[in-house]
């Protein structure tokens, strides 16, 4: 089983002491005197990696950083109107970023802590303190304060801290644009003064950290004589993998329209970022497909298991293709977010529910692997749920599919027009579906098969191996100017990798008419990335990077109404049920302008120093 905090080696009265942190009481052998020793505190590998283990301590939990979180804010998720009016996704429809400062539902907020209180884990707060923690760590190995480690136990911690520093800073950059890169420990007596860095200029900081910490790591730390004294416990450890990972996601993000052209810039790439990103890519695929390390795609059968699990002793969901998760924390919040996917009737939630827009549900093609509007697809609207992609019937809870075993009227999600799942815009769906990608069937107060009595646990990845085939395939066709780019380091081309994920779904190959012509391409590969990475917090950032966000199709979201052809049989498969009067019509136009492509920053810390400017508009 996956432990789901990292305590092997936090030392309480090191941090605590010397540094003012507070931390849980979980430790190794600790050398009494490193309570008083800031010398000590670095002596070793097990004092210098208890040190170094606070900063997993400061990721975030993205999907349960409240009682009820919101983290889809691109045109994926609408959130029920009245009990759901606070959370975050409800002010980014309406332009209101700056509703995230000190708002305790959303995870870009200002409070931090390396306790195991997760409604304090909070992406601007927390990556200041995890990158101050990587430059002590960082100076105190120049200060040869490591006295008694090897040369490998110096450089397992050195690619940690290298890590943190930048993964902490890209966090940042990729809400905020460009800040100082901060690559020394401040001291509390200079003058503040450093300067926002342009995003190009932060990046190449962070990927040069990035690439220090993968060329110090291991693939897998099992495999080495120092992570086998906690073998089997190292999951959740910063390895080479991670760091390639982010490395080529910082590239190719540092060369996507918006870093590389502005809010008002054309919505073209920078190639030689790209080629970068795939080359970094294309390294870490090439060590996967080779059977170097221990990450794989997880079979279809087995899919959910990316996402939740259940009735398994708490196992953290991710399996062999999750390659970056940060802890969990506390088993309190491990399944509370379960109760915001379904209608309140049957779940003990907070009368909020969050729904998959039907404009998005839309992007789930056809098993043939064409769009719906492709008029090749055979996608009939009298038959909607037919023939569709099959990780539309994982993901989402479309009208007529049985949800309880026990007979009551919400056995079967009515959600056509008037139907018991859809006639409250206020705890039902709002758009004719609901979003089943994180949570058992059985999941409500009729089956009660989740929470405690299951054990059911939802978690999200900060990284997985499907999302780095898509990021390869991004790179290398925008690098390369095709959909046949490859890198050199890596066999496959940009289709070829997104064939490759497809085929774990078991749908058709990209079609020829998507390979001939860049835009096509680049047309499915966004459709891609919004089903298989669906409601995963990616969509924001995406369409963000893309220059989308603020476009049509992009800045609506809409519901769908329709009237079942026939009276429900609960003995047919409720994918060939027809509807009739089928239509679509628009819930919300988010009127964004160009200041809304990145968030503002409190005017208090733009108070600071001249130095360090505010956001464009805000």
């Amino acid at each position: 089983m996956i432990r789901t905090n990292i305590k092997y080696y936090l030392f309480c009265g090191i941090l605590s002491v010397l540094f003012g942190i507070t931390s849980c009481t979980d430790y190794l052998d600790r050398d009494p005197e490193s309570v008083i020793s800031g010398e000590t505190a670095f002596r070793n590998f097990n004092n210098f990696q208890g040190f170094t283990e606070e900063m997993y301590a400061l990721i975030p939990d993205v999907a349960k950083h409240n009682w009820v979180s919101s983290f889809n804010w691109g045109e994926d998720e609408i959130i029920t109107i009245g009990s759901g009016e606070y959370l975050m996704g409800f002010h980014i429809d309406r332009g209101n970023y700056r509703a995230y400062i000190n708002k305790g539902d959303c995870f870009l907020d200002r409070t931090w802590s390396s306790t195991g209180d997760r409604f304090a884990k909070s992406l601007w707060g927390g990556s200041w303190a995890g990158i101050r923690k990587a430059n002590m760590g960082l100076e105190a190995l120049e200060k040869g304060m490591m006295v008694d480690g090897s040369q490998a136990e110096k450089d397992i911690i050195a690619g940690q801290l290298y890590f943190f520093r930048a993964w902490f800073h890209f966090q940042l950059i990729q809400y905020w644009g460009g800040l100082p890169y901060i690559d020394y420990v401040l001291p509390s007596d200079e003058k503040l003064i450093l300067p926002r860095m342009t995003y190009r200029e932060c990046a190449e900081k962070i990927a040069a950290d990035f690439r220090k910490a993968a060329d110090l790591l291991p693939v897998n730390w099992d495999d080495t004589e120092i992570g086998r004294r906690t073998s089997g416990q190292n999951a959740l450890r910063v390895n080479k993998i991670w760091a390639l990972g982010f490395l080529g996601k910082n590239l190719l993000w540092a060369g996507s329209p918006l870093m590389a052209n502005g809010v008002n810039g054309p919505r073209t790439y920078d190639a030689d970022l790209c080629k970068r990103a795939a080359d970094t890519f294309g390294e870490l695929l090439n060590l996967v497909e080779s059977g170097q390390t221990q990450y794989s795609l997880v079979s279809f059968e087995n899919y959910s298991s990316l996402f939740y699990t259940n009735h398994q002793s708490w196992l953290m969901p991710g399996g062999t293709e999750a390659i970056m998760r940060g802890p969990t924390y506390g088993p309190d919040s491990y399944w509370r977010q379960a109760n915001s996917y379904q209608v309140q009737a049957m779940a003990n939630g907070d009368n909020i529910v969050l729904c998959p827009t039907a404009n998005y549900v839309n992007y789930y093609g056809m098993a043939n692997g064409l769009p719906l509007n492709d008029p090749e697809s055979g996608f009939d609207p009298t038959h909607p749920w037919k023939n569709r992609d099959p990780r539309f019937y994982n993901d989402i809870l479309y009208d007529g599919r049985k949800v309880t075993q026990s007979a009551n009227e919400y056995q079967y999600a009515n959600l056509y027009t008037g139907g018991n799942y859809s006639n409250d815009d206020r705890n039902k769906s709002r758009t004719g579906y609901l979003n089943y990608k994180f949570i058992p069937i059985g999941a409500n107060t009729y089956d009660n098969d989740y929470g405690y009595s299951t054990a059911l646990h939802i978690h999200l990845s900060w990284l997985r191996l499907a999302d780095v085939y898509l990021m390869y395939a991004e790179s290398a066709a925008q690098g390369y100017g095709a959909a046949t780019g490859k890198s050199g380091k890596f066999s496959k081309t940009a289709a070829d990798a997104i064939n490759t994920v497809r085929d774990r779904a078991g749908i058709g190959h990209l079609n020829a008419k998507y390979i001939s012509s860049l835009d096509g391409f680049m047309d499915e590969l966004r459709r891609e990335r919004a089903v298989e990475l669906s409601f995963e917090a990616h969509r924001f950032n995406d369409l963000r990077r893309w220059l989308l966000l603020t476009e049509y199709p992009y800045n609506i979201k809409t519901r769908q109404r329709f009237d079942r052809a026939a009276q429900l049989d609960p003995a047919a498969d409720p994918k060939e049920n027809g509807v009739k009067n089928f239509k679509e019509e628009i819930l919300v136009t988010r009127n964004l302008s160009s200041k809304h492509y990145w968030l503002p920053l409190k005017t208090d810390d733009v108070s600071l120093y001249p130095e360090f400017g505010q956001n464009p508009g805000w």
